[in-house]
């Protein structure tokens, strides 16, 4: 009987995240035999480095779930874990090597713990860029765009929206400091790709953005809409990256304005392939896992997709 490899989320809170289901569909989908689970870290300071170094030694038995019908369950070693707020800094140094993406981000949503070292990538802005332009079918190239936030979701998001060659970038964040620093860590990549990239201030970044993308923790934590309505225009695609009742209510702000309001559970499947393809070298189809997972929160909701 051969054990079944382990996989996880790791973050706090992370009893929402919906990584579980979302991988399950994809080992069956494409035949690969896994367990994903969820991974509670403590936020004092070293928890989280200590939790994951303790599970990739030793993964729990009821972390998961069986993903595949191929076997039953024999516990395996744990292969690697997708990292969620607020640790996606931290787990980029756990990495002895990094990606490109993730090593111009510093921040980490995705580790491999291979036998020579783990691998540290960051696969968000991917997943953000895969799902504005295959799934919401927005082209970015020559696209005027708005990244609002300058933590660690933005620094995943901002060097895949660069590579996708809009013709401005702005940054936007509370700090704005955070903001100033990311972007001069990110000043070549933007030349090498023709961007010309700013930062501006959350009252005034700019009026009528083709695509405004909300990075902050606002909706996480219910917060306000952080920029005014005129950085839309009619037919603006206004993306927040939460998904759900979280997400709602900047949805609610963007289509009120004339925009396209999306949340960003399009994007959390199309990260999570990416992730799927780093760790199993297997690139699952998205659309039907994107629709199931639609349907499932419509019913969890009592709402009808």
């Amino acid at each position: 009987m051969t054990p079944i490899d382990h996989y996880a989320v790791a973050g706090h809170p992370v009893a929402h995240s919906q990584s579980p289901f979302i991988h399950a569909m994809f080992a069956a989908a494409t035949g690969q035999a896994l367990r994903y689970g969820r991974l509670l870290c403590p936020l004092d300071e070293g928890g989280f480095a200590q939790a994951i170094r303790a599970y990739a030694t030793a993964p729990g038995g009821s972390l998961g779930e069986f993903a595949s019908d191929a076997a039953p369950a024999l516990s395996g070693p744990a292969r690697g874990c997708n990292v969620t707020v607020p640790f996606k800094f931290e787990a980029f140094a756990l990495g002895a090597r990094a990606t490109e993406r993730a090593t111009l981000a510093q921040a980490a949503n995705l580790l491999r713990f291979d036998d020579g070292g783990w691998l540290a990538d960051n696969t968000d802005g991917a997943g953000l860029v895969r799902d504005i332009e295959h799934n919401a079918g927005v082209p970015l190239a020559l696209a005027r765009v708005l990244l609002i936030g300058a933590g660690g979701a933005a620094a995943g998001a901002l060097g895949a929206l660069i590579a996708a060659r809009p013709a401005e970038l702005v940054l936007c964040n509370r700090t704005a400091d955070k903001a100033e620093a990311l972007a001069a860590r990110h000043a070549g990549w933007a030349a090498a790709h023709g961007v010309r990239l700013r930062v501006a201030g959350l009252q005034q970044p700019g009026r009528g953005f083709d695509v405004v993308v909300n990075a902050s923790a606002s909706s996480l934590h219910g917060g306000g809409v952080p920029v005014p309505a005129d950085s839309l225009r009619t037919g603006t695609l206004a993306l927040d990256m939460m998904y759900g009742a979280a997400a709602q209510p900047f949805v609610d702000w963007a289509t009120t304005h004339g925009a396209r309001g999306r949340d960003g559970l399009g994007m959390l499947v199309e990260q999570a392939a990416e992730s799927f393809f780093v760790w199993r070298g297997v690139r699952p189809d998205t659309a039907p896992v994107l629709a199931a997972l639609q349907q499932r929160l419509a019913a969890a909701a009592g709402k009808t997709p």
